[in-house]
């Protein structure tokens, strides 16, 4: 993992050191580092509020409780993820906006086809929704590991610290999912006609 950094502040200018290197705050914003940091953060900012609304569609498409509790748990925590997303925009003196994420567009469109494509009421369904819900999962978990550990090389350590819980929620979330899978609902839709 990457060393956290400390900020030194100068009469003059605010300098930043990430490892081995010193460099002047206000250049590190114009970096074209910090920009795709923040463009991305645009990004899953965007993500985050779209899967609120997708997570109760799966939540009304899905057959167990079990799954419906889940996807329920996930979306209130989803809404903690877009405050903390927030603190993090604050944190690097951003302001808070999305950005069309064609990715999370592509995953809700697909679980959408889901829920058409399966049988209300089926263990299929829940199977199948489990699967789509995992593809959300793991394209956060790959986002926030990513902005985790460019917040920590451009010195951001608080910023790191909430993306890094962040990541580990989503974590938790995908075993979650696979547990419930792998407990009946996978082996319950196999006995389907």
């Amino acid at each position: 993992m990457a060393t956290k950094t400390e900020n030194n502040t100068t009469a003059t200018d605010k300098k930043v050191t990430a490892g081995n290197a010193v460099v002047n705050e206000k250049e590190m914003k114009n970096s074209s580092l910090h920009q795709f940091f923040v463009d991305a953060l645009k990004d899953i900012y965007y993500a985050e509020h779209k899967l609120v609304d997708a997570l109760q569609t799966m939540h009304d498409a899905a057959t167990t409780e079990e799954l419906k509790d889940a996807f329920e748990d996930h979306q209130l925590q989803t809404k903690k993820h877009i405050s903390r997303l927030e603190k993090v925009f604050k944190l690097i003196s951003e302001t808070p906006e999305q950005k069309k994420c064609e990715a999370m567009d592509g995953l809700i469109k697909e679980g959408e086809e889901i829920i058409k494509s399966t049988e209300e009421g089926s263990m299929t369904r829940d199977a199948a929704l489990i699967i789509a819900a995992q593809k959300v999962e793991h394209y956060e978990i790959a986002t926030y590991g990513g902005l985790a550990q460019l917040a920590i090389t451009m010195g951001h350590d608080k910023a790191a610290d909430l993306l890094e819980k962040t990541l580990q929620e989503e974590e938790d979330t995908d075993y979650n999912l696979t547990e419930i899978a792998e407990t009946s609902i996978n082996f319950d839709a196999e006995q389907e006609d």
